[in-house]
């Protein structure tokens, strides 16, 4: 670190997390690294598969083992390493300076507890509260998110909100404690777009209010490019590209980051499917990106996209790509892409 830079409050060195399975280990997580700034929003897209969740999982140490475990890299929160860390020192930490948005609110939440005492206990655990105090605390924490009622609310079972309202009592749950780094596991997945935006905004908004950093792992580039500041993108347990959001959008450069925003549909699909003048139907295809993610177990040598891939060279075939810097602030892992434009 040069004399000047700021540390960050979030580091991963070179990741690793495999699973060990009957077909061979799968290495779901293999290599990556990331930092995250005080109060910065980092975006983390790619399909299913691509190690998102894996990874988000990696940094709490909640990967279940057997038959999965970190099989090398540290992950540097405040200058701890918590690959090392004992196991007391972790429960203290997650759900209080790290907190996590699970991908499912009502797999996640517990379903013979009301939503006030899961919420409470978060409170009674990590901040020492009574009873009384946390119910009060838990109150104003879902009128913070946009629970309408909260008196009444407070004694829910999860099975009796929306889909909508069981991911704000999550996001209730996260902040709780004033987290540092909050991580938001697909916090919009099977919400309508109209309460994915509230979502959203809530998100932004307790960001700014609380000062926190958030690692925002999505399959929507969409989310991605109202939520972040830097975007990176996961292939195959890899970041294949880190860049800032606008420079992403703009000019991207790895192929497979340009098959997902090629197949966003926009403007001008909105006449997919309309009627012809002879009667019939004119029908066009949204872009896709053809072929499967490669099996984690058994990974083709060299590029691990390179069958996917429409501008593969011969070269792709035989060297696996590093992640490389360019102009711009940005990085990509492309052979293609390090030869047209000269990775600096």
């Amino acid at each position: 670190m040069t004399a000047g830079t700021v540390p960050a409050l979030l580091e991963v060195r070179d990741l690793c997390t495999v699973f060990e399975t009957e077909s061979g280990t799968v290495r779901a997580v293999d290599g990556v690294s990331l930092s995250v700034q005080k109060g910065q929003a980092l975006g983390i897209v790619g399909e299913s598969g691509s190690g998102k969740s894996v990874m988000s999982l990696s940094i709490l140490r909640l990967i279940p083992s057997p038959p999965g475990r970190i099989a090398r890299g540290q992950v540097l929160f405040d200058g701890k390493d918590l690959v090392q860390a004992p196991e007391r020192e972790l429960r203290a930490l997650r759900g209080k300076r790290i907190a996590m948005i699970f991908q499912e609110p009502m797999t996640s939440l517990n379903p013979v507890y009301t939503v006030g005492e899961q919420i409470g206990e978060v409170l009674e655990l990590h901040e020492g509260m009574d009873r009384a105090a946390a119910r009060a605390r838990t109150l104003e924490l879902l009128q913070l998110v946009g629970i309408p009622a909260p008196d009444s609310r407070i004694a829910a079972y999860p099975h009796e909100l929306s889909g909508g309202m069981r991911q704000r009592v999550m996001i209730a749950m996260a902040i709780a404690c004033r987290p540092e780094i909050l991580i938001a596991d697909e916090p919009t997945t099977a919400l309508d777009v109209t309460i994915q935006a509230q979502i959203l905004d809530l998100l932004a908004r307790l960001q700014r209010e609380l000062g926190m950093s958030v690692l925002l792992i999505t399959h929507s580039l969409g989310v991605v490019a109202e939520f972040a500041s830097e975007v990176m993108v996961m292939y195959a347990g890899r970041v294949v590209e880190r860049a800032p959001v606008r420079e992403l959008f703009e000019r991207p450069l790895h192929p497979y980051t340009k098959g997902l925003l090629a197949s966003v549909p926009g403007a001008d699909d909105a006449e997919l499917d309309r009627p012809a003048a002879d009667g019939g139907r004119v029908r066009r295809r949204l872009a896709t990106i053809e072929g499967v993610v490669p099996d984690l177990a058994h990974l083709p040598k060299g590029c691990r996209f390179r069958d996917r891939c429409n501008e593969a060279i011969a070269a792709c075939a035989e060297r696996d790509p590093v992640l490389m810097d360019f102009p711009g602030g940005r990085q990509a892992a492309c052979i293609v892409a390090q030869a047209a434009l000269g990775a600096v």
